[in-house]
């Protein structure tokens, strides 16, 4: 068992922490109060080849594995989680996904493009009605000919006014639940299609994040992604890979809060003697790093696995519902370190707190990861083998 980064990966962190110190951390306090960022970042991911790096080259990408992937995703955090975000859905949710599901026309038409950054991919899964309990969803693909007709809405949706393709997922056929929804490739050209965003958010307030509209929106028989009723299972082999890129930002949160409650310890005296000298400080110290480094293992983990094209849904949902704890957790703490401080934007920390919300709830709850990995242990879970969805890296077709 090795823990080393190689030669390859630790150039690649550097590249990326890089980029975050000098070209989100300087601007980020102005962006998240604005409410958007510049969206010359996207030009500057795509010219780092971020915005594709475990698609393989032949699709356009960097062709690196899925812990190059995690590495990407925990440097940008650390600038700021909106980044991060924008990588887990465009690459995590909607290019891996196309990766695995896509047919050869499909991934040239679109995945080669959103490898290069030169379009950008998003996913469409939760409904206003429909969020852990996908089955409640009430979208509808309706086959008419060579098209099917789409009807329906999409909430909280990362992208949603800034993504050229959408993956979303439909009912097919109600009646046989989750084996009737079917997912299609949906292009924001397409006539009956509206975005909307979401303004108000407590966190992540630099990302994109709204509504999807689709009226009697038609989609073209050639976008449908799988087969008739695989939407289900395409949307939890999505999920795998979302949910491991969120687990990973994670680790850069705790990060940002040890190095921004390192430098304050340092700075701030209380009693005659620097506040970090104070064991009740010091123990929230230690808690971060016990987080961060447990976290980084968990992470690390998942992309070995996925990289031998083991099914990781267990192990995944392990790392994403322990790593977002441990950052909500280090944020709460880092902005008690820092007082009353902590509690406005003079500091990047409350900003932390914010931002580290989020992701204890998308993308699986920490109830709804709490109670899969109770049934695994009680016996009550068993994944079936899912090969066809797990190339292994190289990618191996």
């Amino acid at each position: 068992m090795n823990f080393d980064m190689s030669t390859e990966q630790e150039m690649l962190r550097k590249t990326v922490r890089q980029f975050a110190d000098e070209e989100i951390i300087p601007y980020i306090a102005k962006w998240d109060a604005e409410g958007g960022f510049d969206a010359k970042i996207w030009s500057r991911l795509a010219e780092l080849g971020l915005m594709g790096v475990c698609v393989p080259e032949q699709y356009g990408g960097s062709g690196m594995d899925y812990n190059a992937l995690a590495i990407v995703c925990e440097e940008l955090e650390r600038g700021d989680t909106a980044f991060r975000t924008a990588v887990s859905v465009h690459t995590g949710l909607n290019s891996m996904t196309l990766m695995q599901w896509g047919t050869e026309e499909q991934k040239q038409r679109y995945l080669v493009p959103q490898a290069k950054g030169v379009r950008i991919g998003a996913f469409g899964l939760t409904e206003p009605g429909a969020g852990s309990d996908v089955v409640a969803m009430s979208t509808t693909a309706v086959r008419d000919g060579d098209h099917y007709v789409i009807n329906g809405q999409k909430t909280w949706i990362s992208l949603c006014d800034i993504a050229d393709h959408f993956i979303v997922f439909a009912y097919t056929d109600k009646s046989k639940k989750h084996h009737g929804i079917s997912a299609f490739i949906v292009e924001r050209s397409m006539a009956g299609f509206t975005s909307k965003a979401i303004k108000g958010k407590y966190g992540i307030r630099a990302g994109n994040t709204g509504e999807l509209f689709f009226e009697d929106l038609r989609v073209p028989l050639e976008n449908r992604l799988g087969e008739e009723g695989e939407g289900f299972k395409i949307a939890m082999s999505a999920l795998d890979n979302g949910r491991f890129t969120v687990a990973a930002g994670a680790v850069g949160l705790i990060q940002a809060c040890i190095e921004a409650s390192v430098k304050y310890c340092h700075e701030r005296e209380t009693f005659g003697k620097p506040i970090g000298e104070h064991q009740l400080v010091g123990r929230m110290i230690a808690n971060m790093e016990a987080g961060y480094q447990m976290s980084r293992l968990l992470v690390y983990r998942v992309g070995e696995l996925k990289n031998k094209g083991v099914r990781n849904t267990r192990e995944t949902s392990l790392a994403k519902w322990q790593a977002c704890d441990f950052a909500n957790k280090a944020a709460d703490d880092a902005v008690q370190i820092h007082g009353a401080y902590g509690y406005s934007d003079e500091y990047p920390v409350a900003r932390y707190l914010r931002n580290s919300k989020a992701p204890v709830i998308y993308e699986g709850t920490r109830e709804i990861h709490t109670i899969m990995q109770a049934d695994y242990v009680l016996g009550r879970r068993h994944d079936k083998s899912l090969a066809k969805m797990l190339p292994k890296w190289p990618f191996e077709e």
